[in-house]
């Protein structure tokens, strides 16, 4: 049994938007300040701001106080960690065998049998069979028809002539 190193899902999450990894891309030219990541985007700064937020909890980036700019640098290393993981698990040999084991084809269950996911470990799909010729369609006894989810409600009750409504302060205006 061989040790698995953990995969690193916070920074593959980081990277899961386009806008943080144009940001990666453009950090690799050295320290950029914030405003100048700005210009680069369609985006406002507050939203940059989140973006970069998300890639330093990651640990991609690192924000560095120069004056009254936030500049910010990418950490290579945190990237060559994740990339060192990928490689590593895309040579790994799988553990089930061969290929023709994992490639092998599903057997449909018969018709005889009724297939569930709990005896075959698969979901079944349900097929709807079509009316033939000589079969006519079944046509339901009684149709329901229900008032739709979120239609008003409709007073069926006859109405009384109410007073005026008054307001809190007793005037009618």
């Amino acid at each position: 049994m061989t040790r698995r190193s953990k995969p690193p899902i916070a920074i593959y999450s980081a990277l899961a938007d386009a806008t943080r990894c144009r940001i990666v891309e453009i950090l690799t030219t050295g320290p950029v300040p914030v405003h100048t990541l700005a210009d680069a985007f369609s985006i406002s700064r507050p939203a940059i701001s989140r973006h970069l937020r998300i890639l330093k909890t990651a640990g991609l980036v690192v924000e560095v106080k120069k004056g009254r700019e936030n500049h910010y640098t990418l950490k290579s290393g945190k990237l060559a960690g994740a990339v060192k993981w990928l490689n590593a698990t895309a040579l790994r040999e799988p553990e089930v065998g061969s290929m023709e084991e994992i490639a092998a084809p599903v057997n449909e269950p018969s018709a005889s049998e009724p297939a569930t996911g709990l005896q075959t470990g698969k979901i079944a799909t349900p097929r709807r069979s079509k009316p033939t010729k000589s079969e006519p369609a079944e046509v339901p006894d009684v149709i329901v028809t229900e008032p739709p989810l979120f239609a008003p409600k409709v007073d069926k009750s006859p109405r009384t002539s109410k007073s005026p409504e008054v307001n809190q302060m007793g005037f009618d205006f």
